[in-house]
């Protein structure tokens, strides 16, 4: 919807100009750059502390938390994010996001103790929680419904960006210039976010309607009349103005049960489909494959294929519909998890499997690519369009919390899983877990492509016979 306006009773659709929408998310999600760079910083940084000649060594035992401690960290940044950004606003809340991913690369480099990067790392996680928030919902509500699904995909586009830049200059930057260029890009998104304009939906539920209307026509543009637009976002916040916000009172109303069963259901799939373990065991599954690759260009390439295809998603979600990419994701990975786990089953019982080295490499970029193009960007999409504009930054607060809970939980339950029932089997349980996840989709998760929220509403509500499309 290009923003439609009335002419004796028919709706008539009003162009408008897209250059600023797609500059506002391209600045927002230099942080979520940011954010991929901090995910990905300890992959190639960790084997070189662990060695000996390190000038500040650091313990298998010791990576691991430092690892996992930005997991902890972004379950605290996720929960008070949402109150914050309702408080401040939506521009404000990410600019000072800044502070903690700064102040974090600058313990890095000063950095001569474990105990130092273990702070490091949590205070960064603090911004990475709060920005897997602030992020979606900030894009969402700037963008028309026409691009909305792009848009929104460009988070998991920007943060494969993040984990792909990362993999490539820790390959051969030191490790003072690795931190300081990942601060930098830090730097040039505060430098180019201040000039953005701040969400037009939260600043008229703040009652600032000349504010509101000079956003939209940034976004929009100046040919285009925000009267209709202003009208329906008016609406949508005189309706919450009676209605309280806590989880608790969501969890009461059918709606947003519905809602968050979807979006908290996604975020959970997300993460228990195991893809932190799968490239976890990137480097094993290319030797295993008979690769000769260095470690570091297995890293790279995986990287780059998530990266490709997270572009490809972010053209075809508008098209293609969130729902059929969600099931079709689900169910290839399944049956990629089904073959990961078939070879190394074999392969533990000492059968030959000198003939299926093709499999573990083949199903590997075939789970990536699937993952990419839908369970990986679709989640964020959803958790920006499932909810109202005065419950969407509580609700994407628990969402992220719930998303980096599981992210901790498999990556920590991996080797024991590993351990105890050996490879094979433990990639048989994320596959039935995906297997869980297309059905799941297909029930339980509401169609949002080309909807307005009013529509996405009528659709949870279950009056599924009125809904009108928009072309």
């Amino acid at each position: 919807m290009e923003g439609t306006g009335m002419i004796n009773g028919t709706p008539v659709r009003q162009e408008s100009r897209k250059l600023w929408q797609y500059l506002s998310s391209i600045s927002a999600c230099l942080l979520v750059v940011g954010i991929g760079t901090a995910l990905a910083w300890t992959s190639p940084v960790l084997p070189q502390l662990e060695k000996e000649t390190s000038f500040m060594i650091v313990t298998q035992d010791q990576g691991s938390w430092v690892s996992s401690l930005l997991a902890l960290g972004a379950i605290a940044g996720a929960l008070p994010s949402g109150t914050m950004a309702d408080r401040l606003g939506r521009k404000k809340s990410l600019l000072l996001l800044a502070a903690p991913f700064l102040l974090s690369w600058l313990i890095i480099l000063v950095s001569s103790s474990v105990v130092l990067l273990y702070i490091a790392r949590f205070i960064v996680g603090l911004g990475v929680g709060a920005g897997c928030v602030l992020g979606p919902t900030y894009i969402s509500e700037i963008s028309e419904v026409s691009i909305r699904g792009t848009l929104g995909a460009m988070f998991q586009l920007f943060l494969t960006v993040g984990i792909f830049l990362a993999f490539v200059l820790g390959s051969f930057l030191s490790y003072t210039w690795f931190a300081i260029i990942c601060a930098l890009v830090i730097v040039a998104f505060g430098g180019t976010f201040f000039f953005m304009p701040e969400s037009p939906v939260w600043l008229v539920g703040k009652m600032m309607k000349q504010e509101a209307t000079e956003a939209l026509h940034v976004l929009r543009g100046d040919d285009y009349d925000p009267g209709e637009e202003l009208k329906e976002m008016q609406k949508a916040a005189d309706d919450s103005l009676d209605r309280q916000t806590s989880f608790l009172d969501m969890l009461k109303s059918p709606v947003e049960r519905k809602a968050m069963i979807a979006s908290f259901g996604m975020m959970f799939f997300q993460q228990a489909s195991g893809v932190n373990a799968v490239i976890f065991y990137t480097v094993m599954i290319f030797e295993a494959a008979g690769s000769s690759l260095p470690p570091a260009l297995s890293s790279i390439l995986v990287a780059l294929v998530q990266l490709v295809m997270s572009g490809v998603a972010a053209l075809i979600v508008d098209r293609a519909g969130r729902k059929p990419l969600l099931m079709i994701s689900t169910a290839v990975m399944s049956v990629s998890l089904i073959a990961l786990g078939y070879y190394f089953r074999q392969k533990d019982s000492g059968s030959d499997v000198g003939s299926l080295g093709w499999l573990p490499l083949t199903s590997l970029i075939v789970f990536m690519v699937a993952f990419s193009v839908g369970l990986g960007p679709v989640p964020w999409m959803l958790m920006g369009e499932l909810f109202s504009a005065e419950t969407k930054a509580v609700a994407s607060s628990v969402a992220v919390t719930l998303n980096w809970f599981m992210v901790f939980v498999v990556t920590k339950m991996f080797p024991t899983m590993n351990e105890q029932l050996g490879i094979g089997v433990t990639f048989w349980i994320f596959a039935v877990v995906m297997a869980g996840a297309t059905a799941f989709t297909q029930f339980l998760v509401p169609e949002t492509k080309g909807k307005t929220y009013p529509e996405i509403l009528i659709v949870l509500q279950g009056q599924r016979n009125s809904m009108r499309p928009i072309p």
